[in-house]
């Protein structure tokens, strides 16, 4: 029914899928419920009890891959096809939705909430109470802050919407919502609110362009953005035929 590692813990309360694979010396404590097809790596530990939770068990939905030394607290949700890098961490309260991928030693904080097919590479820092939209991609060593005046309680999670890319090493501060189809430059320091289309860059960032007046690298004269019109690795066919077909609409907001 399910395979398990003989060097792994699983709490008795724990509840499995048919065909979830643990992998050696993982520890899955009892609050926990993993969907179908589901495997986790060696030395993750899954479902980790904290004072912070709002007392829910942490759900895993099915097709979903944690890799090695990831750790998840209790009273999270994650759609399918979850997939981890190495050594990711997710604390308590936090929401995702189908497809989500986190890369190698990124972090969220509490109380998150996460769309769908949103995508995170390597060394993503996400403060508590941010909300992220969907199909949004965060670069190597981006930082989404929460605490206006650190250290403090008085905590303003980031906002990110849909389709928006926010590239390697910048910064949002805490408040700031990025929107719709927006992109921010590397090294960007954002410290107020990006309109939709707009591209930012600069400390502190300034809007510098509408991104859909960047051009592809490959001398095709097309452009870049929205990026859905050429790059489809990955997602899902039904998704890909509705990015097509608001492609062929007039009016491509959505």
């Amino acid at each position: 029914m399910f395979s398990i590692h003989p060097t792994s813990f699983v709490a008795p309360n724990a509840k499995l899928g048919t065909g979830v694979e643990i992998g050696p010396f993982t520890i899955v404590h009892s609050n926990v419920v993993i969907g179908a097809r589901t495997k986790i790596g060696a030395y993750c530990e899954i479902g980790v009890p904290t004072p912070l939770s709002n007392g829910s068990s942490l759900e895993i939905g099915e097709d979903s891959l944690i890799r090695s030394h990831s750790v998840f607290y209790e009273s999270s949700y994650f759609g399918s096809g979850l997939t981890t890098g190495h050594r990711a961490t997710v604390r308590e309260n936090t929401t995702a939705g189908k497809g989500f991928q986190i890369g190698t030693l990124s972090e969220i904080q509490g109380s998150c909430q996460v769309g769908d097919y949103v995508r995170f590479q390597s060394n993503v820092f996400v403060g508590g109470k941010t909300r992220i939209e969907d199909f949004v991609w965060i670069l190597p060593y981006a930082v989404l802050t929460n605490d206006p005046t650190p250290p403090s309680n008085d905590l303003m999670g980031c906002v990110i919407k849909d389709y928006a890319v926010i590239s390697a090493m910048a910064v949002i501060l805490p408040g700031v919502e990025v929107g719709l189809r927006a992109l921010v430059a590397a090294h960007a320091c954002v410290s107020k609110d990006v309109p939709e289309h707009m591209v930012v860059a600069g400390v502190p960032a300034r809007v510098i362009g509408d991104t859909r007046k960047i051009m592809k690298r490959d001398a095709s004269g097309k452009p870049a953005y929205p990026w859905t019109t050429h790059f489809h690795r990955g997602y899902p066919t039904e998704i890909i035929e509705m990015w097509q077909a608001s492609a062929n609409c007039s009016d491509y907001e959505t």
